[in-house]
């Protein structure tokens, strides 16, 4: 309970829960939407998605200045791939957060005379670069864990009586994928923090890479998507432990 409340009293926190909540209408919508008799569930659904969605840019006004942060310590990691991932990636959201902002000043009518595509364009294209970054930086991590767990087994290997009699051709293609598939797995599986920021950054990138036509998807999947990102999201906040930190 206690965790629970640390959890909402963070504008973070309530963040990601109002964010599960608009990718969960959005999920429900597509799944109601081929029902004849749901129409007005539907178009419930829609309004309610509409109004988490304006009420979580009062949470994201800040975060220009938290993406400026996050710019001024990913410079100072000590790898030069997750340095330059990272601090790049962190460019690119200062700048999708401005162009945010501005989409948030024109929609409460601030502003009238903005051209509100363009600008979701922009900050679209800067979100997708973010995370596409971002999974660069996963993959590198990914590679060096599984590197580490290869060496520690081929040491093990060595100590071991070996077996002189070696697979067959045939099978060595698919012993290769096995293995791989194999280090995949007990890397993910020994480093959680990984394994979370990897999935959260493949579920996001499904929501700019529908909005700039590299790969046109559903209402359904980038709902999926951003209802598992959102979850995520959620236990980083409540269990910091399991946010991925690069030294």
């Amino acid at each position: 309970m206690d965790t629970f409340t640390r959890f909402t009293n963070q504008t973070q926190g309530r963040d990601r829960l109002f964010r599960a909540i608009q990718y969960t209408c959005m999920l429900l919508r597509y799944l109601l939407e081929s029902k004849a008799d749901r129409e007005k569930v539907v178009m419930k659904l829609k309004k309610l998605e509409s109004s988490v969605s304006s009420g979580r840019k009062w949470f994201r006004l800040g975060n220009v200045v938290h993406a400026v942060q996050a710019t001024q310590q990913s410079i100072r990691v000590s790898d030069l791939v997750p340095r330059l991932c990272l601090t790049i990636a962190n460019l690119n959201r200062v700048i999708y957060f401005v162009c945010d902002t501005i989409l948030w000043v024109r929609s409460v009518g601030l502003v009238a005379d903005i051209n509100k595509e363009k600008w979701r364009k922009w900050a679209a294209r800067h979100y997708y670069y973010s995370l596409l970054l971002n999974i660069i930086r996963d993959v590198y991590e990914v590679s060096l864990q599984m590197e580490q767990i290869a060496q520690e087994k081929a040491k093990r290997e060595k100590s071991m009586p070996q077996n002189h009699l070696g697979p067959c051709i045939a099978d060595e293609e698919t012993e290769w994928l096995q293995s791989f598939l194999l280090l995949l797995f007990r890397s993910l599986r020994k480093h959680p923090p990984l394994l979370l920021d990897t999935v959260k950054n493949l579920c996001d990138i499904l929501n700019p890479l529908d909005q700039l036509g590299i790969y046109k998807s559903n209402s359904g999947i980038i709902g999926l998507g951003g209802l598992l990102s959102s979850i995520v999201g959620m236990i980083t906040v409540a269990y910091p432990q399991m946010r991925l930190r690069t030294c």
